[in-house]
C-alpha cells in the first residue's frame, strides 16, 4: 500500500477478497487463527477505507475556517486505523484464540469439491494464507521503496528513527500494517499446519491468540506516533538547528530571538521566527532580507510550506 489512490484502491480490492477466502477457510475447519486472520484482513480492508478518505480530505483547499488546509486529516484518519480497527480486531483475536486455548476443540477436517476432485478443506486455508504471504510481500516491497526514500532524504539510518521522525503517516501506516501482515498470515499458517499434522488444536489456538496481541501492539504504536503529530510536533531537532542557522548566519541578522516549527500535514510545515536585524537597515533592506531567507529555507527544507518572520528590533 502506498500514498497513491490507485494503489491504495488496489490494496483494499485485494484485501477485502482475501478476507473472504480467509472467512471460507474458517468455515470450512473452524481454525481460530482463520478467524483471526479474517479479523486481520477486514482491518486492512477497513485501513484502507479511511485512508482514501484521509487523502481525499487532505486535499481539500484551505479555508477562511482551515487556513493552513486540511493536512491533519490525513493524521487523524490514521489514528482511528490504530484505535477503532486494530484495537477492536486485535482485541477479538486475542479474546477468541484464549477461549480456544482454555477450551480446545478438534478443527474440523473437512472437504471441498473443486473440477470433480475433493481435496481437505484445510487447503482453503494454506490458499489463502500463501496467497495473503504473496500479496504483503509486495505491499511491504513497495512500502520500504517509499520509507526508503525518506531515510535517504533526511538522512534517517535505520527504521526505528524513521518509524519516530516520518510525517508521511500513510507509509508509516502502510509499512507497519504490511510488516504485521505478514507476522500474522506466518503465524497463522504455522499454527494451521501442526494442528493438522499432529491432531493438536493447542497450536492453532496460540497462534490466533499471538495474532491478536501482535495486533494491539501495532495499534498502540500507531497511535502513540500519530499522537505527536495531531497534537503538533516540530521538525526533529538536528534539521530545525540547521534551518535555524541558515538564518542566523544571513547578513544583516544580529539575533534569532524565537525559532519555531511545527507540521500542518504529512511533510508540510510551518517555520515562524523572531529576528533581531542590524539597526542601519531600514524597512525597505528587512523586507527584502527577509523574503530572501525563507526562499532559501524553502530550498534547504522542501517540507517548508510557510514561512512568517517577525522583525525585531
Amino acid at each position: 500500500m502506498a500514498s497513491s489512490t490507485t494503489v491504495v484502491l488496489a490494496a483494499l480490492f485485494a484485501n477485502a477478497a482475501i478476507a473472504v477466502l480467509k472467512f471460507v477457510g474458517y468455515l470450512l475447519t473452524g481454525s481460530p487463527s482463520m478467524l483471526s486472520e479474517t479479523y486481520h484482513s477486514i482491518s486492512d480492508t477497513g485501513n484502507q477505507v479511511f485512508l482514501l478518505v484521509g487523502i481525499r480530505y487532505s486535499d481539500k483547499v484551505a479555508s477562511r475556517g482551515h487556513p493552513f488546509g486540511y493536512g491533519k486529516a490525513q493524521f487523524f484518519y490514521a489514528f482511528l486505523v490504530a484505535v477503532l480497527l486494530f484495537g477492536i480486531a486485535g482485541w477479538e483475536s486475542a479474546a477468541h484464540g484464549y477461549e480456544a486455548i482454555v477450551h480446545p476443540h478438534p478443527v474440523a477436517p473437512g472437504d471441498v469439491e473443486l473440477l470433480g476432485r475433493t481435496f481437505p478443506a484445510v487447503y482453503v486455508n494454506y490458499a489463502a494464507l500463501l496467497g495473503a504471504i504473496g500479496f504483503e510481500s509486495y505491499a511491504l516491497k513497495k512500502a520500504y521503496e517509499g520509507l526508503s526514500l525518506q531515510m535517504d532524504e533526511h538522512g534517517w539510518s535505520t527504521l526505528r528513527e524513521a518509524f519516530r521522525k516520518t510525517s508521511d503517516v500513510t507509509t508509516l501506516t502502510a509499512f507497519t500494517e504490511d510488516s504485521i501482515a505478514m507476522g500474522g498470515a506466518g503465524l497463522a499458517l504455522l499454527g494451521v499446519f501442526l494442528s493438522r499434522q499432529t491432531g493438536n488444536p493447542i497450536y492453532d489456538a496460540v497462534a490466533s491468540f499471538l495474532i491478536g496481541l501482535m495486533l494491539m501492539g501495532f495499534a498502540l504504536a500507531l497511535a502513540w506516533e500519530n499522537k505527536r503529530l495531531l497534537i503538533g510536533e516540530s521538525l526533529p531537532r538536528g534539521e530545525e538547528r540547521d534551518l535555524k542557522a541558515i538564518v542566523a548566519r544571513w547578513d544583516g541578522v544580529r539575533h534569532v530571538d524565537d525559532f519555531r516549527t511545527v507540521y500542518f500535514g504529512p511533510e508540510q510545515l510551518i517555520v515562524t521566527a523572531d529576528v533581531s536585524f542590524d539597526d542601519g537597515l531600514n524597512t525597505g533592506e528587512i523586507d527584502e532580507r527577509i523574503t530572501a531567507i525563507e526562499r532559501a529555507l524553502v530550498e534547504r527544507e522542501p517540507q517548508v510550506q510557510k514561512v512568517y518572520i517577525e522583525p525585531e528590533r
